[in-house]
Parts: structure tokens; C-alpha cells; sequence
């Protein structure tokens, strides 16, 4: 029962007082949290993880949360490359860990807005689950240290989704709802693994990324790489990400929110829009750690899947005020699917769209999930 491709999980499988017992070895039990519909865990997987770029992985640690009741069908909620397993309602990151939250408000979970106890993607009616990303901040195997690590693809992100299935005796999602880099996990998933999704709910994301969008991350990571190379990587990170919020939003909200006067701090001006920048990026910056932002925000722009070798059902929500994925190439990428539905919204949030746009998704998600 070593091929992650297998559909069911093996029959030894079984609900312990402790946890999952399956194949793949328990690391922890799963923790009581305050709602009993919230279970989570860390699996270790056994051997070596051969990827998608050539890389080899040993003894890969997935961590795992899944909200909601305990007969409900089951929902994979994939977000950006700072998303967590953390999904919504309920107990957020370990104190200690080091993606605590910067506030209490935070443990509502990075989809909040979307997911939750009668949002669009209602945890009354389905159990949501999430991941930790390979290759990120969290508790996932990542980049840790000075050693080396290798490039991952929304392939390899997809394997993990399919293993922690056959690990939890899912044989298979009613949907997966992916925004920003969890639309490609999910394309990518869609593509090898289609027995295992009943649909694919893709938000902000295609098939493969834009060069503009390109160039922009490139900077990012180039920026990081120097203040590395100088001992000075969290100034690195937070620079990175204070130029990919203003990539983020639109230029009507930052119209909007930042044209006021610029202030005088000390011995210069300090713009209303800089501020907000620079706070962001520290914020940012002390919850992630430089590498692992490295090795995800390249994963984004390594990401190609072959769209007309998608049949899973597959709804496409672009927003046409996003700078990083445009409304053609969404529109583009469900003209390849073999079964792909478009569907066009405005937001003055841009790419965050997807993160906060509860009523315009609402339908969408009504849709989607429902029809058969």
C-alpha cells in the first residue's frame, strides 16, 4: 500500500482513541482542541519523496487540519504561499510555534471571510482540510538551517494531498477550493489524480503564471537572496513583501485608502501608502522564515499543468481588477479544460479577491458544491 495512487487507504485503517492508524506513521495524536469537530495532526511519511523537478525528500512531515462534522463530505481548502493549514474557525497556530499569530482576531483562520459556520464554504455541511505547504513556514518539512533544499512544484504539493487522503481513509473530496497558488495545487492535483475530486473550485489562478507577474516575484526573491548573502534576511523578506502587497489590491483601493498627505518622521516624509507597505512586510516577515519564501515563490512560477489534460469539473473565478493573474488567462485556460466553467467578478481587492469577497463567492460556491 506504498503508491500514493492507490484510492483507498489500506484495510488495516482504522479510527484510534489516538488518532489515525494507517500505513504512514502517526508522529502525534491527534490534539483535543475546544470544538470536537476539529481534528489535526502530523504524519510522517515513510522513505524517500522522489519530486517533480528531480529533487529527493527523506522522511517528509505533513501536518494537517480538518474542521467541521464528522460525516460531512470533505472540502480541501488550499490558499497562497502563506496560507496555513489553519483554514478557519477554531484554535490557531501552538503558542510557541513559530507562525503564532500577531493577534487573537488571526485565529479565525487565513479564509475566514470564505470559511466558516455559514460562510460560502460552510462548515455545518462539509468538513474542510487543509495542509501545511512543502516547503513552507510551517510545520511541514521545509527549508530548515543552512542545508540546501529543492525546488517543489504544485505537483509535489498535490502527491502530499494524496497521500494524506489514503492516510485518512478519504477516497475522495467533493471539491478542492484553491485560490492564488492553492488554484494551481489544485489544477495540478485535478491533472494526475481526477478519481480523487468530485470538482475543482479555482480562484485567481491558471494554469501557469504570467511574466509580469513573474518579473514581479523575481525581484522579490532577488531582494531576499542579497540581504541573505548579508546577514540581514528579515529586512530582505520584508522589503519582498512590501512590494508584493502593492501587487495584491487594486489601484482603486490604494486611491482610495492612501492619498492623504505625506507625514514628516524625523528627517523625512513617510508617505501613508509606504507605511502601510513596510507594516505589512514586518509583519510578515516575522512569521515566515526568507527560504521558505524562496522555495514557494519560485514553486509559483515553476508551475505549468496541461489544462486540456484536466476533466475534472472545474469552476474558474477571475477578478478583473487582479494585476497577477488577468482575465485572459483564466478565460484562456477554461477554453483547454475538458470541463471547465468561467466566471468573472469585480473587486476592489484584486488578486486578495478571493480572501475576501464572502458575497459574490457565496453563489459560486453554492453552485459548485452542490451540483452533481
Amino acid at each position: 500500500m506504498n503508491d500514493p495512487a492507490v484510492i483507498a487507504a489500506s484495510p488495516e485503517s482504522r479510527l484510534h482513541e489516538d488518532g489515525w492508524l494507517t500505513g504512514n506513521r502517526i508522529h502525534a495524536p491527534v490534539l483535543p482542541p475546544a470544538d470536537p469537530a476539529v481534528r489535526e495532526g502530523i504524519v510522517e511519511i515513510p522513505g524517500e519523496m522522489a519530486l517533480h523537478h528531480g529533487g529527493r525528500l527523506n522522511g517528509v512531515r505533513l501536518a494537517w487540519r480538518m474542521a467541521g462534522p464528522a460525516a460531512a463530505p470533505v472540502v480541501c481548502a488550499l490558499g497562497g504561499i502563506s496560507a496555513s493549514r489553519h483554514v478557519c474557525l477554531g484554535e490557531g497556530p501552538r503558542a510557541g510555534s513559530f507562525e503564532t499569530p500577531r493577534r487573537e482576531s488571526q485565529r479565525l483562520g487565513w479564509w475566514s471571510e470564505i470559511a466558516g459556520p455559514d460562510r460560502p464554504l460552510d462548515t455545518h455541511r462539509y468538513r474542510v482540510l487543509s495542509f501545511d505547504y512543502l516547503g513552507g513556514s510551517g510545520e511541514t518539512t521545509g527549508p530548515r538551517g543552512s542545508q540546501p533544499f529543492p525546488s517543489i512544484s504544485t505537483y509535489d504539493q498535490a502527491e502530499l494531498l494524496l497521500r494524506l487522503l489514503n492516510h485518512l481513509g478519504i477516497k475522495a473530496l467533493r471539491a478542492i477550493a484553491g485560490g492564488s497558488y492553492g488554484g494551481m495545487v489544485a489544477l495540478a492535483f485535478g491533472e494526475r489524480y481526477p478519481e480523487r475530486a468530485g470538482r475543482l473550485i479555482v480562484l485567481c489562478a491558471s494554469d501557469r503564471p504570467h511574466p509580469l507577474a513573474t518579473a514581479w516575484r523575481s525581484v522579490q526573491r532577488e531582494i531576499v537572496r542579497l540581504t541573505m548573502e548579508s546577514g540581514r534576511a528579515a529586512e530582505g523578506l520584508k522589503l519582498a513583501r512590501a512590494l508584493a502587497m502593492s501587487t495584491y489590491r487594486s489601484s482603486e483601493e490604494f486611491g482610495a485608502r492612501f492619498a492623504g498627505p505625506p507625514a514628516l518622521d524625523s528627517d523625512r516624509f513617510v508617505f501613508p501608502v509606504e507605511r502601510y507597505l513596510l507594516a505589512r512586510g514586518r509583519d510578515y516577515a516575522a512569521r515566515h522564515r526568507p527560504d521558505s519564501f524562496l522555495c514557494l515563490s519560485e514553486s509559483i512560477d515553476l508551475h505549468r499543468v496541461d489544462a486540456s489534460g484536466i476533466f475534472v469539473p472545474t469552476v474558474a473565478i477571475a477578478v478583473r481588477e487582479d494585476q497577477l493573474v488577468p482575465v485572459a488567462d483564466i478565460r484562456g485556460m477554461v477554453a483547454r479544460l475538458g470541463a471547465g466553467r468561467f466566471h468573472e467578478i469585480s473587486s476592489i481587492y484584486g488578486h486578495d479577491a478571493f480572501l475576501k469577497e464572502s458575497q459574490q463567492l457565496r453563489g459560486v460556491f453554492a453552485a459548485a458544491l452542490e451540483s452533481n
